[in-house]
């Protein structure tokens, strides 16, 4: 069964950077966004007036689930589809939706994910920064919207502080060695631009994914509430519920490295596969020999060619 994440309290920058990033592991930091006056109208019970006073028109999309899929938002059985529509709304509009499925016995689940703050919530940096990250970093901050949901376990290429305002909601995040175990779905046709499993966390069907039993004795797991945020590294699955009927969340997403390596290494993933495919087991064995030596050995392997002769292999800017 899964174990819990570690936490911290009264976390600094000098903190994060020393320990907590290097460490490559989830972590739950308790309180670090109480300072927040996003945090304070939601706190009053005023999230919705705060959001709608301060949101642009900008349009995001919003995916509404009927009552029949009890907010697991996903694919169709036969994968060929979702389970849910996707429309474009307002902040102003989602906000409206959530608040008319609060009293409803049977509500639809409702999710807005990863609106960028910048489009359509101006000025929200500027009023709300992130104590654990230098203001110059680069950086994508969104907006997560919606009730009671769960979405599908994904990895996320970024680093990730996910910062929860309103509802509680509960994370459970497993290794990226655990992709064998997590019942992954296409790569190539996903539910929001990343792999996901086909294994539902609230019910999971061991009999077809039998194991899932293993992930979940890798999984680590937690409950955020308003004001707290977890960090999460680059490629951790994870799977989100959101366990309120007004739920809200900032995320702070950032890659390290050179601008040049910026592009999704799965693009590199999706290639390989197509052009390996097919060939003999001797020679795939071969590839991977070279893949190996030349993708992921960290050593120098060009230290013998000039600099000048290096080409691909040499520093790209």
């Amino acid at each position: 069964m899964p174990t819990p994440v570690a936490e911290y309290h009264a976390v600094d920058r000098a903190r994060f950077e020393a320990e907590i990033v290097p460490a490559g592991r989830p972590a739950v930091l308790r309180g670090l966004i109480d300072s927040w006056q996003l945090l304070a109208a939601a706190r009053a019970g005023q999230l919705g007036e705060w959001l709608k006073t301060n949101a642009s028109l900008e349009l995001g999309q919003v995916w509404l689930g009927p009552p029949a899929i009890a907010g697991g938002f996903g694919f169709t059985d036969d994968l060929s589809g979702y389970n849910h529509e996707r429309r474009m709304a307002t902040v102003m509009q989602i906000v409206d939706l959530i608040l008319s499925q609060r009293e409803d016995d049977a509500p639809w689940a409702i999710y807005a994910g990863a609106l960028p703050v910048d489009r359509h919530l101006p000025g929200f940096r500027a009023s709300h920064p992130m104590p654990l990250l230098a203001i110059d970093r680069e950086m994508l901050v969104s907006l997560w919207l919606g009730n009671r949901a769960r979405t599908a376990v994904h990895w996320d290429l970024p680093q990730n502080l996910a910062c929860v305002v309103a509802g509680r909601r509960r994370f459970t995040l497993f290794p990226i060695e655990q992709v064998g175990n997590l019942y992954v779905g296409p790569l190539d046709r996903t539910l929001a631009g990343q792999p996901a499993s086909l294994v539902d966390l609230a019910a999971p069907d061991l009999a077809r994914f039998p194991r899932f039993d293993a992930a979940l004795d890798a999984a680590e797991t937690t409950e955020l509430g308003p004001g707290d945020a977890l960090y999460l590294p680059s490629l951790w699955w994870h799977g989100v519920e959101s366990r309120d009927d007004f739920g809200a969340m900032v995320n702070f997403w950032w890659r390290d490295g050179p601008a040049a390596v910026q592009v999704s290494p799965l693009q590199s993933l999706l290639h390989a596969l197509t052009t390996t495919s097919g060939l003999p087991a001797a020679e795939r064995a071969r590839w991977q020999v070279l893949f190996a030596h030349y993708v992921f050995d960290d050593k120098d392997v060009a230290a013998h060619l000039p600099a000048g002769a290096r080409g691909i292999l040499g520093e790209r800017s």
